[in-house]
């Protein structure tokens, strides 16, 4: 097995964006494809290396670019500025993310049929809006993404399966916004789950998060634990 890395332009409407995409070389036959969607500060080395442990598990890790080639935020103040249109416009924000499932779709090692997505923090409610467009894919993971609905999918069905792996004390969602989250993919007639840890707080994936007064902590046990979740739900839905 040799995994094999490297980045791909792609483009929404006038917006240059950059992939980091990583594969197993060991076989030519089209696989699975997973969307990898970065934090607020950018697509960063964190989701690159999402990127290549999809690889090992024998699909195309695809890290996708919400904001445009070489564009990072260094600090919070600049995160926020970088993340908030996207708040502001769920629109522009899907439309985004769709460009990026174009993109994934052409790679010659793909199998279309079966492509997932999963994000962390801003890029869990990344693909959790995926999801509610109605896209045509076969699932969704949220790692402590921001639950926030959607002003303009309402109406839609689901069809892609959610997962949604969540500290208890995140206090980035209320726990009115996780019943009404709830609620919401009941609605859409989803295939949902919501796992929730406890003694858990937000970005519980991230090493460097040590920020108990904005939320922000590591947790070991919940990163490894919800890993393993998501690797048994790919399989599932890739099996299909």
């Amino acid at each position: 097995m040799a995994i094999v890395s490297n980045t791909v332009g792609y483009l929404d409407e006038g917006v240059l964006l950059e992939a980091f995409f990583a594969y197993d070389d060991a076989t030519e036959d089209r696989r699975p494809a997973v969307l990898i969607c970065h934090a607020w500060g950018g697509r960063n080395e964190f989701v690159a290396e999402k990127a290549k442990k999809i690889a090992e598990l024998g699909y195309v890790g695809f890290a996708i670019d919400m904001y445009g080639k070489d564009i990072l935020g260094s600090g919070v103040e600049e995160n926020e500025k970088l993340m908030q249109p996207f708040m502001n416009d769920r629109g522009m924000l899907q439309q985004r993310i769709h460009a990026a499932l174009s993109a994934v779709k052409l790679f010659p090692w793909v199998n279309d049929q079966k492509i997932a997505a999963i994000g962390f923090c801003f890029g869990g409610l990344c693909v959790l809006d995926l999801a509610r467009t109605g896209a045509d894919i076969k699932g969704v993971v949220s790692f402590h993404g921001l639950l926030n609905a959607s002003d303009n999918t309402d109406a839609n069905k689901i069809t892609a399966k959610i997962l949604a792996l969540h500290g208890y004390d995140d206090p980035m969602s209320s726990t009115e916004q996780v019943i009404a989250f709830q609620e919401e993919l009941t609605k859409a007639g989803a295939d949902w789950q919501f796992h929730s840890y406890g003694n858990t707080m937000h970005a519980f994936t991230s090493p460097v998060a040590n920020d108990p007064n904005f939320g922000t902590v590591y947790q070991p046990d919940a990163d490894r634990r919800s890993w393993l979740t998501m690797k048994n739900f790919l399989a599932e839905i890739f099996a299909d």
